[in-house]
């Protein structure tokens, strides 16, 4: 099917993040688009004023007759939905052309030269870092991203005249292997994604295929250390990046009163004192990744240096609620234990002497099962923990797995508790709390406007 010809997208699994940047691209193609997801959220409202049909309950009845027309309507869907799922069985028996997410943003992207940004976590931050760097130069740009950029209040960029497309290439289902980046970095391998690869060495083949996908004359970027050995094809160029070390690297690092400020070391040029826009330390190895996929791309030095310090972040990644002398809020996407680690060391590095409370929802019940020993460990960095139930997405649950398995192991005499997420207003409202961030992938963030307004009420008494 020629994206061009097709006159509707219907959308099995519409709320996701990365599918909503897809509705939105349509959308702006004058397509008619609609779809079901489980539950409605804030991004499923923000769809639907924008011009998409969304609906909630799993009935072939609500799909719009405009989207029963096998010969003109793509259906696109996304890994999480379950195969039996009653609309998209209706679409597979009656001839639909029915394609994942990641098979749709290959062809969109095909004729573009790709800049993807992979990895098992920093790929969200860096990939709209990246396209943020791009898309206030003057080489410009159109993005896909994985979270919503908090300069634009989107997930998607478009540019007329760019022959660039920034994307988040995600390596869950083997996504990332629809893709043809022309560049790309890769941010970490730890292994993640279990239920699907099995082992280790199949997750790691994963990523050592998606680097022969690299297209000759291109480049990767890889972060210096991985336990990754590259397959890619004569003509890339492969270059290291770290915090300190690499072919990009940083140099007089300063960290002091809230603020970042580092020196960028290309192979071919130095920019001293950048700034960052969201001054953590997470942000110096993101930052050096992003900012090497904009030099190799034409982006300037002072380019550079103005995008990193008018980078505003993104939604739930490492996103202050509140930050005043009495009370410190944020609230994280990080839901693997090597995420959990990193965000918490920056928490510590900013604030040296004062509690760190972390509420966690784990996600996923394989997950927790293959690494709530690893949880545990990353957990047990802060002051105190708080545990809720895992959410589990697409799974069903696995008998003996909850979120006891990380609560009993963490370190000795950690504070510790676990609650239903329905109880955590009440369990803070008799907790003195100094810096609290909440961490998961899951519905966590729903209470996190509620948070806010608790802890300001409290913190002006």
């Amino acid at each position: 099917m020629n994206i061009e010809n097709i006159k509707s997208v219907y959308f099995v699994g519409a709320g996701g993040i990365g599918m909503s940047a897809l509705i939105r691209y349509f959308l702006s193609k004058g397509k008619i688009v609609a779809g079901y997801d489980r539950t409605p959220s804030d991004l499923t409202e923000h769809l639907i004023v924008e011009g998409a049909q969304i609906h909630f309950e799993e009935d072939v009845a609500l799909i719009p007759e405009s989207c029963k027309i096998a010969g003109t309507t793509l259906i696109v869907y996304t890994p999480a939905v379950p195969h039996d799922h009653a609309e998209l069985v209706y679409f597979r028996e009656n001839g639909f052309e029915i394609q994942k997410r990641a098979q749709v943003l290959g062809i969109i992207t095909h004729t573009s030269k790709a800049l993807c940004v992979a990895g098992t976590h920093g790929k969200t931050t860096t990939s709209t870092m990246a396209a943020h760097l791009l898309h206030q130069s003057h080489v410009g740009c159109t993005a896909f991203l994985g979270g919503i950029s908090k300069n634009y209040g989107t997930n998607l960029l478009l540019s007329k005249s760019s022959p660039y497309t920034v994307i988040e290439a995600d390596e869950f289902d083997r996504s990332f292997h629809w893709l043809s980046p022309y560049m790309s970095v890769i941010t970490a391998t730890d292994p993640d994604h279990l239920d699907i690869y099995g082992t280790k060495e199949a997750y790691l083949e994963s990523f050592r295929h998606y680097t022969s996908l690299i297209q000759p004359g291109g480049a990767l970027i890889i972060h210096k250390g991985l336990e990754l050995e590259p397959a890619t094809q004569a003509g890339v160029n492969i270059y290291t990046y770290s915090r300190t070390e690499g072919d990009f690297h940083a140099e007089n690092i300063r960290i002091g009163d809230g603020e970042i400020y580092i020196d960028f070391i290309a192979p071919d040029t130095r920019i001293n004192n950048i700034q960052l826009g969201v001054p953590v330390s997470i942000n110096i190895e993101n930052g050096i990744a992003a900012m090497a996929l904009a030099h190799l791309n034409g982006a300037t030095d002072e380019e550079i240096k103005l995008g990193m310090s008018s980078f505003h972040g993104v939604d739930r990644r490492f996103d202050f609620k509140i930050k005043n002398e009495k009370v410190v809020f944020l609230s994280d996407y990080a839901h693997h234990p090597a995420e959990i680690k990193q965000s918490v060391q920056s928490i510590r590095e900013l604030y040296q002497n004062r509690k760190i409370t972390a509420i966690f929802q784990p996600h996923l019940y394989t997950r927790t099962r293959d690494f709530y020993k690893e949880f545990a460990d990353s957990l047990s960095l802060v002051d105190e923990v708080i545990l809720v139930d895992i959410y589990p997405a697409r799974e069903v649950p696995i008998p003996g797995v909850t979120s006891r398995l990380i609560y009993d192991n963490l370190r000795p005499g950690i504070e510790k508790s676990m609650c239903k997420k329905e109880d955590i207003l009440n369990l803070l409202l008799q907790k003195d709390i100094d810096v609290l961030i909440t961490l998961g992938a899951g519905d966590i963030d729903n209470y996190v406007s509620e948070i806010t307004k608790l802890l300001l009420e409290k913190s002006s008494c």
